[in-house]
Order: C-alpha cells, then structure tokens, then sequence
C-alpha cells in the first residue's frame, strides 16, 4: 500500500490541474472587460444540444450587456461571443459577411451524405450551392408550385373535418405537422404523402426522428459542435436508415419521372434541372457542377426538414393566439373573405398576396415564437469591432440570440403581447432591420423563406376562413416550451374548433 499516498497525490494534482486550467481559460472574457456570467467547470455555459435550458440561458446572458457591443459565454472552455448591438449584428450577417460566411455544422459525407446540405457547408461548396439552387426559390418558382399546396390544404379541410366529427377539441401541433409535410412531401418529393389520413406513416415518422434531440441524440449534437471530434468518432448527424429511405425515395422519383418525361413544376424537377444541366454563375461568367445524386437527395431531405416543423410550429403558435385573442381572429377572417370575394371566391397567388393583414399575423408569431433561438457564425479572421479595441479571435463562434432581440421592450414595447399591427408596413420600416431574425438575414438568409411564407399563409387563411378557434381546459396557458425539440415548440397544443 505505498504507492497509495502517491495515488492520492497524483489525482489531487490532476484535479488542481484542471481547476486551475479552467480558471485560466475562464478569465478569457473579465481580462478583455466584456460582460458575462459565470461558467460552470467543466461545460461552460451554453447548451449547445437545444434540449436543455438553451432559451433560459440566452435570457441570462442577453440581461448583462451593457455598453459593449456583446456578451461573452463559454461552450466548455471555448469562448464564445453572443451579440447583442444590431449595427454589429448587421457586421456579423451582412456587412462583413465575407469574415463571418461559416455556420461551422458538422457533416460526414461518406456515411451521411443527406448531411452534407445548404444548411451544414460552409466556404467555397456552400457558395457554390447556393448560388446552383436560389434561382430554384423565385416568386415566379413559387407561384408554380402554389397551385400544389391549395390542394393538400383542400384535403386537410376534409380530414379536418372528418376528425371534428368525433371530437372538437384536438391537438393542433400533430395535425399541422401532417399538414406540412404532405405539402413539402409533395413539392420536395413529388408524392403523395397522405399523414393527414395515416399520422404513422413513413414521411411523418421519419420527419420526428430527424428533429429529435433527446437521449442519445442530444449527447450527439453536443459532440457535433466540435467538428474535429466529431470527424474523429465518425459520427453520423443522420441514421443509415435515415439516409437510405430520403435517398432512396429521391432516386426512385427522378428516375421515374426521367423514365416517363413527366414534369410537375415542383422542387424536384428544379433539382432534376441541376442534376443534369449546366448552370451559369452570372456574376462570374462561370458554369457550375452538375449536382450528383447524393447532393440532390440531401437538398430535398433538407428541405422537407426545414419546411414541415417550422411552418407547422408557425401555424400552430399563431392559432394558440387568435385563440387567445378573438378579436384579432375576427379582423383576420374578415380580411380573408373579403380578399376572396375579390378575386371571385378562390385562394389564389394574387389573392393570398393582398391579404396584408394575414401576413402580419404570419410576422408577430414569428417574432414572439421565432423557431430559431439564435444564429451561429464563426469568425474566418481576427475581427476587430467598429468602435471600440475589441477584437474577435479567429475561430470564435458567433451567437445572435434573435429570440431575446424579439422580446426586447427597446424595440417591441410591451412583448408579450400579441400585436400583429407591429408588422404594419409604415411601423416596420421605422425599426432597425435587425430587429427581425426569423429568418436570418445577408447572404446567408433562409433559403426557403417565400416558400415557408406562402405555406403558412394557404394554411391559416384556410383553417381561419372555415373555423373559429377557441382556449379549450387543454390548451396551455401559459406555454411550457418543450426541451426535446430543435425549434422553441410545444409538446403538445390543443385547442376547441368549430366548424362556420
């Protein structure tokens, strides 16, 4: 037993090691005379995983800024910057774009090729995709596929109908959901996905598995924020079943549609139009790759992915208000009629385009329950910030905490109130643009955001124009967020629907 006190010694003075480790690095931010709150050894203060108190923690961090221009905040023992200055935030996404282009998401093309999308490239491929697929999300693209999306939600009205048959009080979180994705099922697929008529079925089962980040999946999405590690583990973002059932559903849609010359003017023709076309980079006077298979089945899985959760959740938080606020609702289903009394009783393009008011409401749910918690950027060089001898170091991760800039009384009098007037054109334009992240901004914006947009707007001026929607003994007042969700959602929303 000698060698015993030497043990003891030895664990002690690895455990000092690391304390004192930890205290150095923990000094990071007091030593440059930025605000922040104090981390905890050895995780740091910023949950990256979105399950846990990622909303609260933001809340923290955004109440100590002061004059500086940010706040800082530790993921482990790396520094990590939460801006809170809207000119600096305008640096971060627009500006000074070409200093802050990368998200810094980890991908494994070799075992999880729908992981290597627009949302998780960063550098030269994203710039390159990007520029292959905006063409791909125009006004006159989207018009094209409006037609698409009225039908799904034709037969959402008759399933939503069939189901009030049995019971007026639903949740309306799942019945979105099926919604959406039979739309972008449709539009990124071209099938006919049917959850509103079997919730179980593969699309809508594969669409919860993708966005949960529970269990072992939230340990994973932890690991991810640090690439190399990541890389080293071999790490899949998405399963092999995941993979094989987008990539194999993308395959067997192009080849049939190739096989059988048929055309339908939804997202999969534009990805089967970059699949076997050259494409032209007009700034550059360049032609671009053509996409592989594997690269056009990662953008529509990413895009069914992105589309369905966050316009469901959208839907659902502005529902939970017009049902809290009846007034609003009325004014709303006023418009809506009127509108399409105009246009000779049918929800067009053109129609759904006049419905001004319709759109506010869209905006004030966005602002009060944006999807997204914060944008991510990772600085390419040392940044030295406009005004002041603060510098952001190379590598550093960049966080905007659009959730706290929309809830702030600076710039939202009275925030938790549900005001779509907001979001009247002359009010708008009079905040500084960076007032409203919803859907990112600069170069690196939502690419999908017209699209998102429109499905929202044919969902609710539907469900508005044919139900009054009320607070049941169920719904949740007030809202508890869920923590097993990668978009600020619900675990469940239900709410009384009656049929005008």
């Amino acid at each position: 037993m000698e060698w015993f006190p030497s043990l003891i010694w030895l664990v002690v003075g690895l455990l000092a090691a690391v304390y004192f480790y930890y205290k150095r690095k923990y000094s990071y931010w007091k030593d440059r005379g930025v605000p922040y709150i104090e981390p905890s050894i050895p995780l740091g203060n910023i949950p990256w995983n979105r399950s846990g108190n990622f909303k609260e923690v933001f809340e923290k961090l955004y109440k100590v800024r002061n004059e500086s221009p940010f706040v800082g905040g530790y993921f482990f023992s790396q520094p990590v910057v939460i801006a809170t200055d809207l000119d600096l935030i305008k640096n971060v996404l627009v500006k000074d774009f070409s200093t802050f282009h990368a998200r810094g998401e980890y991908s494994n093309e070799k075992h999880d090729p729908i992981s290597v999308n627009l949302v998780s490239l960063d550098g030269p491929k994203w710039k390159l995709l990007r520029m292959k697929l905006s063409p791909t999300f125009t006004s006159g693209k989207m018009k094209f596929m409006f037609p698409t999306i009225v039908e799904v939600s034709e037969r959402f009205n008759q399933a939503l109908r069939e189901t009030l048959k049995e019971d007026s009080e639903i949740d309306v979180k799942e019945m979105l959901a099926r919604f959406t994705t039979d739309v972008i099922g449709t539009c990124a697929f071209g099938l006919e996905c049917n959850s509103l008529k079997n919730p179980n079925n593969e699309f809508r089962k594969h669409g919860r598995l993708a966005l949960d980040t529970s269990g072992i999946n939230s340990i994973k999405r932890t690991i991810m924020r640090i690439p190399k590690l990541a890389a080293l583990l071999g790490l899949r973002v998405f399963s092999k079943e995941m993979n094989d059932f987008y990539l194999g559903i993308v395959r067997q849609t192009i080849e049939y549609r190739e096989k059988n010359n048929i055309r339908r003017n939804d997202f999969v023709d534009l990805l089967i139009d970059l699949k076997n076309n050259d494409t032209l980079d007009e700034e550059n006077k360049v032609k671009l790759e053509r996409l592989t298979m594997e690269q056009t089945g990662a953008q529509a899985f990413v895009f069914f992915i992105a589309g369905f959760e966050t316009s469901s959740t959208v839907m659902m938080y502005a529902l939970y208000e017009l049902a809290r606020n009846p007034e609003i609702q009325e004014k709303l289903r006023n418009e809506i009629n009127t509108v399409q009394e105009k246009h000779e009783g049918r929800l067009t393009y053109e129609a759904i385009k006049d419905m001004v008011y319709l759109d506010q409401v869209v905006n004030e749910s966005l602002r009060k329950y944006s999807p997204s918690l914060a944008l991510r950027r990772i600085a390419q060089e040392d940044y030295k910030v406009p005004n002041t001898n603060l510098v952001i170091e190379k590598g550093t991760p960049v966080m905007i905490p659009n959730y706290e800039i929309h809830h702030d009384e600076r710039y939202y009098p009275n925030p938790e109130k549900f005001d779509p007037d907001r979001f009247r054109p002359e009010v708008w334009k009079a905040r500084h643009a960076m007032t409203f992240l919803s859907f990112g901004d600069g170069p690196r914006n939502c690419i999908g955001l017209r699209f998102g947009r429109m499905q929202s707007r044919v969902g609710l001026a539907m469900l508005v124009k044919n139900y009054r929607f009320e607070v049941s003994k169920k719904t949740p007042i007030p809202i508890e967020f869920s923590r097993h969700s990668r978009v600020l959602s619900v675990d469940d929303m239900h709410l009384k629907i009656v049929k005008i």
